[in-house]
């Protein structure tokens, strides 16, 4: 099986430099918007496609990295400054002369592929010209784009070295999108003289139904006939489509598309494809659906896929292990490979949760219930006389079980995080000792070091007492006010949040909580 065992990008959209280790399987790449997920997807594209017209159609301009071309423009404008754009695929070993070679950024034998765009150096006198006039204008129409191997050889669409597919989901419903991958699932499933047969045939049945079928009205019309369309904007390949269940995939639902699509190239019909690249696979999927996508995409074996999503459930189901963090503010990735397994198995077995929010958080607050985590904005305004979010700050509900699995990551990370939680009526034991292989600089574990105040309610009654009283105690009947909050947390909470939210003392260890995390 062939696979990409390394990806490097030099002034390609937002990377002025990167480089990532990729899994032989599964890459799994989770990150905020304008992170680089899709541009990663889409260099992968590029270059195994090895098509020119692709670049022609995205517009050399949209592929350059904006400060490159801006701190050229700024500086002195010589032609050998000019910047190169490079996108290099190391493969895993291909046995094929044709790939081996020296001709990448880091001059080593390897296998591979790569797409450049460099000045075109029989223009360099009027490039030069060009960057001499006063109007600071790059040069783009004077670039030129090769496919080259790193023997050194070119090579185009009509060879690829390693078969591939891409699944758009965020452009499920456009029509361009849609015929791309019917394509490219067509000639990754057909050998080439099959191909040739195809095309033959079809147009000749073309032939057949201009002068057998449609001659009795031609006959008509001795001036002007009518014909079919047969030349090459309207052959098999633009004529083709995918029909599930006798109805053509073009009038399925958007949903229905994205399982149909990611099942097919991932089923015996992709026995052929080495690379799946997958755009967003949640997109117009209910909760159910999505887990058939997981369950597609886990068994799968025969083809390395590369998937982006902003989805938790993807994200941890797929194990966390094979995630790949891209975060808007750095250009560097952050893999997962070197995570616990134990945790990892946690996240792929655990109920749904709040894993992304908290991977590409810079500071995260952990609580252990729904009350803590309904108060905890109010709490904050409380204190600092600031809403929580200005601060790029998350509270998250963990229960007290996933507070370790959460840290393990957040080790990884070097995440800030403050875990609030109860005593449990042994701060030494449950707090201190629990806790002590996790606290660094970046971590930090809060709870009531009297051991009477062994829950959340016991500290929020004790220092709001004639508010819990007043508000709690008229519905308690038989039970104490603190009993009654014991057994309706989250109702509690929320009414105390509703009526006296502003009011209300926040306990001692949620302060220092918040004051810590702010800093």
């Amino acid at each position: 099986m062939g696979y990409i065992r390394k990806i490097k990008l030099k002034n390609f959209k937002r990377f002025e430099s990167f480089e990532m280790d990729c899994d032989e399987y599964l890459n799994v790449l989770v990150g905020d918007n304008e992170s680089g997920k899709s541009t990663i997807l889409e260099a992968i594209n590029l270059t195994l496609s090895g098509k020119r017209k692709r670049v022609d159609t995205l517009n050399l301009e949209s592929l350059f990295n904006f400060d490159c071309i801006h701190n050229f423009l700024a500086s002195e404008r010589k032609f050998e400054d000019l910047p190169e754009l490079f996108i290099e695929l190391y493969f895993n070993e291909q046995n094929n002369e044709e790939l081996w070679g020296r001709n990448n950024s880091e001059k080593i034998d390897s296998d591979g592929i790569l797409f450049l765009c460099k000045p075109n150096i029989e223009l360099s006198n009027t490039i030069k010209e060009i960057l001499e006039q006063v109007d600071r204008v790059f040069p783009f129409e004077y670039y030129e784009i090769d496919h080259i191997t790193f023997k050194g050889e070119s090579y185009s669409g009509y060879k690829k070295y390693l078969k591939h597919i891409l699944i758009d989901n965020s452009q499920i419903g456009n029509e361009y999108a849609l015929k791309e991958y019917i394509r490219g699932m067509y000639y990754n499933n057909v050998e080439e003289n099959e191909k040739l047969k195809h095309f033959s045939e079809y147009r000749k049945y073309k032939n057949n139904f201009t002068n057998d079928i449609l001659i009795s009205i031609n006959s008509k019309m001795p001036d002007y006939n009518f014909a079919v369309k047969n030349n090459t904007k309207y052959n098999l390949e633009t004529d083709l489509t995918i029909f599930d269940n006798g109805i053509d995939i073009e009038n399925k639902g958007k949903g229905r598309q994205s399982i149909i699509k990611t099942e097919f190239a991932l089923s015996k019909g992709g026995d052929n494809i080495d690379i799946v690249l997958i755009e967003e696979p949640e997109n117009h999927l209910s909760h159910t659906n999505v887990k058939k996508i997981i369950a597609n995409i886990t068994n799968s074996v025969s083809t390395q896929l590369f998937i982006s999503t902003h989805s938790n459930t993807i994200t941890a189901r797929l194990d966390l292990r094979k995630a790949i963090l891209l975060n808007s503010h750095s250009k560097l990735p952050i893999l997962l490979k070197s995570l616990n397994e134990s945790t990892a198995k946690f996240f792929i077995k655990a109920p749904d949760n709040n894993i992304l929010d908290y991977i590409l958080s810079e500071k995260v607050i952990l609580v252990e219930g729904d009350a803590e985590y309904i108060l905890f904005e109010q709490f904050f305004k409380n204190i600092t006389n600031s809403e929580i979010k200005s601060f790029g700050i998350h509270v998250i509900s963990v229960g007290g079980l996933k507070f370790k699995r959460y840290l393990e990551l957040g080790k990884l990370l070097k995440i800030k995080t403050a875990v609030v939680r109860d005593n449990d009526a042994n701060y030494e034991k449950n707090i201190i000792e629990n806790y002590e292989p996790y606290i660094s600089d970046n971590v930090k574990i809060f709870s009531d070091q009297n051991n009477e105040n062994k829950t959340f309610e016991f500290c929020l009654y004790n220092c709001n007492v004639n508010i819990c009283e007043e508000l709690i105690g008229t519905h308690r009947r038989t039970l104490s006010t603190i009993d009654y909050m014991l057994g309706n947390k989250t109702e509690s909470a929320l009414e105390l949040l509703e009526k006296q939210g502003s009011n209300l003392n926040v306990p001692d260890y949620i302060k220092e909580s918040i004051l810590w995390i702010k800093a």
